[in-house]
C-alpha cells in the first residue's frame, strides 16, 4: 500500500501575534511544521505534499526538497486546503495521511496504529481522535452503535447534545487517496463559518455507505494544535518531557529533569550525567560516560566519550574524548579538541584546533589557530589574529611551551618544542626547539618608588587647596 501525506500549512496564525508564521514557531528547537514532517516520513509516506498560503517561501525554504508543494492563495477551509493536493496525487491509488502543520506532537507510532486500523477495516477514513474533559472550541466525533465514526461536528455547528461529547477530532486523518478527492467534489460551504470543511467528507462517505474509524490516543497531547503562545508553550512542555523521558529510558542520567532543556534532534549516550542548568540544541551528539553542567550551553557539537563541560557554551565545535572544558569557557564556533585536552577557566576558543594532551588551563584566547600535540599554553597568553581588516593563523607545534601573558602576533609559527618566555610579544617566527625572549630588559631605579609617591601626594594636595 502507497502511503501519502499531506500537510496543512498555509495559516499565518493571527493569534500569535509575531511576524513569523505559525507554522515556522519551534518547538524544542524545531519548527512545528519540521515535526510534523518527520512524522510522516517515520511512518513511511512516501510523498509528502505541503499546502503553503501565508509565508510560502519562508516555509519552503525552511523544508527544502524534503517535500512538494502546493499553494492555497485563498484560506478557504480545510476541505479546500486539501483539495489543492488534487493536481499532484488525485490519481495516486493508496492511503493519504492529512495532518496539520501546526500539530507538532503527533507521534509516528500513533500514525502507524491507525494506518493499520484503516488498512484491516477496508474504511474509506480513519480519524485521529482524543477524549477530553473539557472538549470546547474542538468538533466532536458522534460515533454510531457499531463504534464507527458517523460525522464530525465543528463547535459552532454543533447542538447541545452533541456539544456534551468529549471525544473530539484531532485533525489527522488517513484516507482512501481516490475516494477523498471524490469525496472533497461534493464538499459545500454550507456552515457557519462559510468554508469547506474537510470533515464534511466523513458525511460524505457515511452517506455513501462507506465505513469510518475512529482511532482514540491515550496521549492527549497529540490533540495540541498551536494556534497562540499559551498552546506554544503547552506544546513546549509536553515535548521537553517525552524528550527527557526518552533519555532516561536510554541510559542518560538527569540529575533535574526540570531544569535540563534538551531539543528534539540531540543525541545522548548511556552513562552520561546532565547536571541542572543545562542546554543541549540543535544537533549536538554527546557521548557515553560524559558529565555535562552544571550550566552547560552546547549547540550543534560533538562531543566524545568521557569528556566533562561544565558552566560553559559550546558552539559548532568538537570535543575529543576525555577532554574537559570549563568552568567558564567558550567554545566558539570552528572549535576542535583532541584527546585528553584541557581548556580551563575563562578561556577562549575560536576557528582553533588542539591535538591531543594540549591545555589552554585559563585566561587565554586562542583563536584561528592550529596546536599540535602536547602544547602549553599559560595564563593569559593570545593569539592576535586580527589586524582590523584581516584574521591570520598561528601555528604551534607538537610540545612547544607557551609562557604565562605572552601575544603572538598572526600570522607565526611556533615549532615544535619550541619554548615562548612569559611576557613575550612575537613577531617572527620560532623555530623548533629555539627559546623566544621578546620583552624590554628589566631596569630598577633605586629609591624611585618613593619619589613617584612624594609627586603623586603633591599634585592631590594642591587640588585640595
Amino acid at each position: 500500500m502507497k502511503i501519502m501525506a499531506i500537510v496543512l500549512a498555509a495559516g499565518q496564525g493571527k493569534r500569535m501575534k509575531s511576524k513569523l508564521y505559525k507554522v515556522l514557531h519551534p518547538v524544542c528547537g524545531k519548527p512545528m511544521v519540521g515535526h510534523v514532517l518527520d512524522v510522516v516520513k517515520e511512518a513511511s509516506a512516501e510523498r509528502a505534499v505541503v499546502i503553503v498560503g501565508h509565508g510560502a517561501d519562508k516555509v519552503k525554504a525552511y523544508l527544502g526538497d524534503r517535500a512538494e508543494y502546493v499553494l492555497q492563495e485563498q484560506q478557504l477551509g480545510t476541505g479546500h486546503a486539501v483539495r489543492q493536493a488534487e493536481a499532484l496525487l488525485g490519481e495516486e491509488e493508496g492511503t493519504t495521511i492529512v495532518i496539520c502543520g501546526d500539530t507538532p506532537l503527533v507521534k509516528a507510532s500513533t500514525i502507524h496504529a491507525m494506518l493499520e486500523l484503516h488498512g484491516t477495516s477496508g474504511a474509506a477514513a480513519t480519524v485521529l481522535t482524543a477524549s477530553f474533559e473539557d472538549p470546547t472550541g474542538y468538533g466532536r466525533v458522534i460515533r454510531g452503535e457499531d463504534g464507527t465514526v458517523k460525522r464530525i461536528v465543528e463547535q459552532k455547528d454543533c447542538s447541545s447534545e452533541e456539544a456534551a461529547v468529549k471525544e473530539i477530532n484531532t485533525g489527522t486523518y488517513c484516507f482512501d487517496n481516490k475516494k477523498l478527492f471524490a469525496a472533497l467534489a461534493n464538499v459545500t460551504s454550507n456552515n457557519a463559518q462559510g468554508e469547506f470543511y474537510l470533515t464534511d467528507v466523513i458525511g460524505i462517505f457515511r452517506e455513501a455507505g462507506e465505513a469510518v474509524q475512529g482511532y482514540c490516543t491515550n496521549d492527549v497531547a497529540e490533540a495540541i494544535g498551536v494556534n497562540d503562545r499559551v498552546a506554544l508553550a503547552e506544546a513546549e512542555g509536553f515535548m521537553r518531557a517525552r524528550i527527557n523521558r526518552a533519555h532516561l529510558l536510554g541510559g542518560v542520567t538527569l540529575i533535574d529533569s526540570s531544569s535540563t532543556y534538551i531539543e528534539a534532534d540531540v543525541q545522548i549516550g548511556s552513562d552520561t550525567v546532565i547536571y541542572p542548568g543545562t542546554v543541549l540544541r540543535g544537533t549536538t551528539v554527546i557521548g557515553e560516560d560524559c558529565v555535562i553542567g552544571p550550566q552547560a550551553d552546547i549547540a550543534d557539537s560533538t562531543i566524545g566519550n568521557g569528556v566533562a563541560i561544565k558552566y560553559s557554551t559550546v558552539a559548532d565545535s568538537i570535543v575529543g574524548d576525555t577532554s574537559t572544558v570549563g568552568p567558564y569557557a567558550n567554545l566558539r564556533p570552528g572549535s576542535k579538541l583532541g584527546i585528553g585536552c584541557k581548556i580551563g577557566d575563562f578561556v577562549e576558543l575560536k576557528n582553533a584546533s588542539l591535538d591531543d594532551g594540549s591545555k589552554v588551563s585559563h585566561l587565554s584566547y586562542v583563536g584561528d589557530a592550529k596546536v599540535g600535540k602536547d602544547v602549553n599554553i599559560g595564563c593569559g597568553a593570545i593569539t592576535v589574529n586580527y589586524d582590523g581588516h584581516n584574521k591570520f593563523m598561528t601555528e604551534i607545534g607538537d610540545n612547544a611551551f607557551v609562557g604565562s601573558n605572552v601575544n603572538l602576533i598572526a600570522p607565526v609559527k611556533i615549532g615544535d618544542g619550541a619554548y615562548v618566555v612569559a611576557g613575550s610579544t612575537v613577531t617572527k617566527d620560532v623555530p623548533a626547539g629555539d627559546m623566544a625572549i621578546a620583552r624590554e630588559r628589566q631596569v630598577n631605579k633605586p629609591g624611585y618608588a618613593e619619589k613617584i609617591r612624594g609627586r603623586a601626594k603633591a599634585k592631590k594636595d594642591k587640588k585640595q587647596q
